[in-house]
């Protein structure tokens, strides 16, 4: 096989692929409905014209036969008149014109024949028409239900391109989505922690952490009142009581320690005096 051959072959096979995919039954058995339909209506013109045809050889045969009445009677008055010649005229053209009719019977007769079999097949066309209807009809209502119970298949099963697109259009917009939650909470962290700062504020880390301070204060102030309305101590105020007994226990340690001294001087003293006497 050539090279243009094979070539010619291959373009003709995707062709046929082309057009096998893109093709609808139930265009297509329209369409062939239509073109019988044609056919038909082409026989019907045909055995029209046949029958016209016909019917003005029968009007020319009439009128041949009305000349050769004619004719006749032209003899007998000829023969009554004595004019045999004249007579043999009129007989001679009575015989043209049966000539003339038999030829126009022969012509007659032949496109009665051709009426009747082009009659005989606008029946049996009818007949295929009809019978390619209702398996046309059928084939469309077994497709057309083949069609609808594989639609739903795929939709059920995800399995059709349509679905598959879909099925891909939501992966896409939950990745994107992600995407943007994820990123939307990097930002959120990075503002919170100061990484970030805000262009339309002139506030800085430090001024968020005083800020956050005298929020904190303001909620623990708000604490204390309510316990305070609650009749609940505060937890300033157990810290404040614990300090203060601290401090009175040093306070009273310290006063011993010095109340202690002047006596243990005392009791130096009344040593160092009888040692004092004993040496003199």
């Amino acid at each position: 096989m050539g090279i243009l051959s094979r070539t010619s072959y291959v373009i003709r096979s995707k062709i046929n692929a082309l057009l096998n995919r893109a093709e609808d039954p139930t265009e297509t058995l329209d369409y062939s409905y239509e073109q019988l339909r044609d056919e038909l209506q082409d026989v019907k013109r045909g055995i029209a014209d046949l029958t016209t045809q016909k019917k003005r050889l029968e009007i020319q045969k009439r009128r041949l036969e009305e000349n050769i009445d004619k004719h006749n009677e032209q003899a007998r008055e000829a023969v009554r008149q004595d004019r045999d010649d004249l007579a043999r005229k009129a007989l001679e053209k009575k015989k043209q014109k049966m000539n003339q009719i038999e030829e126009l019977e022969g012509q007659i007769a032949s496109l009665q024949g051709t009426q009747d079999s082009l009659v005989e097949k606008k029946d049996q066309l009818e007949s295929r028409i009809e019978e390619f209807r209702t398996k046309k009809e059928s084939m469309k209502a077994r497709y057309e239900a083949a069609e609808a119970s594989a639609r739903v298949s795929e939709a059920m099963t995800g399995a059709g391109d349509d679905m598959a697109d879909l099925g891909r259009a939501i992966e896409r917009a939950e990745e994107r989505t992600e995407d943007m939650e994820a990123r939307a909470a990097a930002m959120d962290e990075l503002q919170d922690t100061g990484a970030l700062d805000d262009v339309l504020s002139d506030r800085d880390q430090i001024d968020r952490e005083l800020e956050q301070l005298s929020s904190d204060s303001e909620v623990e102030a708000e604490l204390d009142t309510l316990r305070a309305e609650m009749g609940r101590p505060s937890a300033g105020s157990d810290g404040g009581e614990a300090a203060g007994t601290d401090v009175e226990t040093t306070v009273e340690d310290l006063e011993a320690e010095v109340n202690a001294e002047p006596e243990a001087e005392t009791e130096t003293e009344r040593e160092t005096d009888r040692n004092d006497e004993s040496s003199s």
